[in-house]
């Protein structure tokens, strides 16, 4: 039970929610999925997180929620989930198939004729599509053939879009642990280090600060592959006078974090400083820009107009900012058609990307957006960094 960290009363409103939501969409069920790695939408209504094996929630519009787990997990699922109700699916096993002669296992089929007695889900809507696994699909089309079944993210994304008071503690304690790693690494870091060797010292560091995984994988990115958007930290050597793309993220209670600014061991050439500058310049005018009422696509265009203004929009890859929360990377992301208005306690990366064929950079940090501006979840982000 040491591993709850927010209360069971914050589940509950998350249960009833749903149901509601559920309801409204004309849904006799909601089926819920996450992996390993995009845990958070079954985290968000259970606080499980699965481990090689997959995992489901089951939220009918009337009754209780019910967890979904492998055959392996039923001991760990027991002790961690808030959700009372556990069936064990062969569907959500690991991925090298065991087939579990034995023991005793629940089918769709069998869930269904639990949770509709003498009839079958007509209408059954599915969160965490883009994730969701063909062998649970064709489990769930077995059980109800005739059933309609729908794309329903919005269900749940809807509701963790604005956070509660309980969740902003725990987003800014994941700050509060990722800016000791990255200023442990930035006391500690030599030429003669690889990428890898870096990222040791902050995994090191995360974890002595309380953090219960990374929020991300460490970028620790040197030379040429900091123009990386995405990338993996490997044997190459920082170096000097090269640019480092610097991203830190801790998670922490299942909310994650990342705070990132590009370091150059030495002086910075005269194009990286000015792409560095640029960088950091469209990075504070992106928190200016940003408040409870205003259309989120209008940050997009001021956004790239001012990149357009200092001479580096065909450096700039994306929009300005990507939702936070239970993964460093959720939705709403910002980008030009984005026409939903901007709310209080909506949170967000700011993410300030500008790559050219040799060098990439990105200032980063999360913000909640208030009435009259936003509460920046990080403050180290202040100037350019030469060491």
């Amino acid at each position: 039970m040491t591993n709850h960290l927010l209360p069971d009363s914050e589940f509950q409103k998350r249960w009833q929610k749903t149901q509601q939501l559920v309801r409204e969409k004309g849904l006799d069920v909601l089926i819920v999925h996450s992996n390993e790695a995009d845990f958070a939408n079954v985290r968000y209504l259970s606080d499980y997180w699965p481990i090689f094996e997959t995992a489901g929630v089951i939220v009918p519009a009337r009754g209780e929620p019910a967890l979904i787990i492998g055959p392996e997990s039923e001991t760990y699922a027991r002790d961690r989930s808030r959700i009372r109700k556990i069936y064990k699916v062969v569907a959500y096993r690991e991925s090298a198939e065991p087939e579990y002669p034995g023991v005793p296992v629940d089918t769709f089929a069998s869930i269904f004729s639990e949770m509709f007695p003498g009839q079958k889900p007509k209408k059954i809507g599915l969160a965490g599509y883009q994730i969701f696994p063909l062998p649970v699909f064709n489990e769930i089309q077995k059980a109800a053939p005739e059933a309609e079944i729908i794309k329903s993210d919005e269900i749940i994304f809807n509701q963790r879009k604005i956070k509660s008071a309980a969740e902003m503690g725990m987003l800014k304690e994941a700050f509060r642990i990722s800016e000791k790693a990255l200023e442990k690494a930035l006391a500690e870091i030599r030429p003669d280090m690889t990428e890898l060797q870096l990222v040791g010292i902050i995994q090191k560091e995360l974890y002595a600060h309380g953090a219960e995984y990374e929020g991300h994988p460490t970028y620790v990115l040197a030379g040429r592959n900091s123009n990386h958007a995405i990338g993996r930290p490997g044997y190459e050597k920082l170096g000097r006078n090269r640019l480092i793309q610097f991203n830190v993220g801790a998670r922490f209670g299942g909310y994650s974090s990342s705070v990132g600014c590009p370091v150059c061991i030495g002086k910075m050439s005269g194009e990286m400083r000015r792409l560095v500058e640029a960088g950091l310049e469209l990075h504070f005018k992106t928190r200016e820009w940003m408040k409870a009422g205003v259309v989120a696509k209008e940050v997009v265009q001021k956004f790239f107009d001012h990149a357009e203004k200092m001479g580096v929009r065909e450096n700039a890859l994306y929009g300005p900012c990507h939702g936070l929360g239970m993964m460093e990377v959720e939705q709403p992301w910002m980008e030009s058609h984005s026409d939903y208005l901007l709310e209080e306690n909506m949170t967000f990366q700011i993410d300030t990307f500008l790559y050219n064929p040799e060098f990439g950079l990105r200032w980063e940090t999360g913000a909640a957006v208030t009435k009259g501006g936003v509460e920046v979840f990080s403050d180290v982000i202040k100037d350019v960094v030469e060491l």
